[in-house]
């Protein structure tokens, strides 16, 4: 399979204003993409398609849009029909964590976050995946997480979203081949972003990839011929995720909690043997 020719694409990226999809936004615009940018804050949206049209000549689209309201795709499929704009390609990159004791975590945080990380992500993909499949060219790129591969005492809710998303895009992964829609499931490890704002135990220790850095993971994986359903960014974290199979279930999550402690500062959950 060759490479995509961006120039004949429009792509909408979610979560744009900043970190990942900021990034993501400006390396297909960089590559010819025409952009639909998506998240709550307009006046950065703005700012950024300004930025992207003066530089890459392009055609860039800013929608203030709330992904903690339910049916967030279906609403935002029919504002790109009202405009005209079709879209070939679709990076679901919003989401935001919560972290703590369960017990202890705000209800309506929790569901918020349940909304953005997975309900919307799946309305965006059903509200999209039928053109997108049509088009037959572009790319349906989810963000995961690390998080993703194995229980995480502290973020449960979290790693759980995510670990929905991965098996959910693995699975249109199987279901668009043959299609030429490239599908991929990206799982960042820790990345300087506004991530960590709003968590309570702030900024986890550990080396931070960029997020330019976790982009190009995925471009590598795409411009391939998307052959891989996942990718983990960075080496030392796709070993990472290969270490839980070489334990029971009931070590690895007792592992998960013991480094979770150590990288997050927060006071150790319960681990024994």
């Amino acid at each position: 399979m060759t490479r995509i020719d961006f120039s004949q694409q429009t792509t909408i990226v979610t979560g744009a204003s900043s970190g990942i999809g900021a990034a993501f936004a400006r390396e297909l615009a960089r590559r010819g993409s025409h952009l639909v940018l998506v998240a709550r804050r307009l006046d950065r949206l703005e700012s950024l398609a300004d930025e992207l049209e003066r530089a890459h000549g392009i055609r860039a689209t800013p929608i203030a849009l709330d992904l903690s309201v339910s049916a967030a795709g279906r609403t935002l499929a029919a504002e790109l029909e009202h405009r005209g704009i079709a879209v070939t390609g679709l990076v679901n990159n919003a989401g935001f964590g919560t972290d703590g004791p369960f017990h202890e975590e705000d209800p309506e945080r929790l569901a918020e976050e349940i909304m953005v990380d997975v309900a919307n992500l799946v309305d965006l993909s059903r509200a999209f995946i039928e053109p997108l499949r049509a088009a037959g060219s572009g790319i349906l790129v989810n963000v995961a997480s690390l998080a993703a591969y194995t229980p995480n005492p502290g973020m449960a809710v979290y790693a759980a979203c995510k670990a929905f998303v991965l098996s959910f895009t693995e699975a249109l992964w199987a279901e668009s081949r043959g299609t030429g829609l490239r599908v991929l499931s990206l799982a960042p490890g820790l990345t300087r972003t506004e991530f960590f704002d709003d968590l309570a135990g702030g900024s986890y220790n550990g080396p931070h990839q960029s997020p330019e850095q976790v982009v190009q993971t995925a471009m590598r994986v795409l411009d391939r011929g998307g052959r891989r359903p996942s990718v983990q960014s960075g080496r030392l974290n796709a070993a990472a995720t290969a270490l839980p199979r070489l334990f029971t279930r009931r070590h690895t999550v007792l592992l998960a909690a013991a480094v979770g402690a150590r990288t997050s500062g927060r006071q150790a959950l319960a681990v024994t043997r």
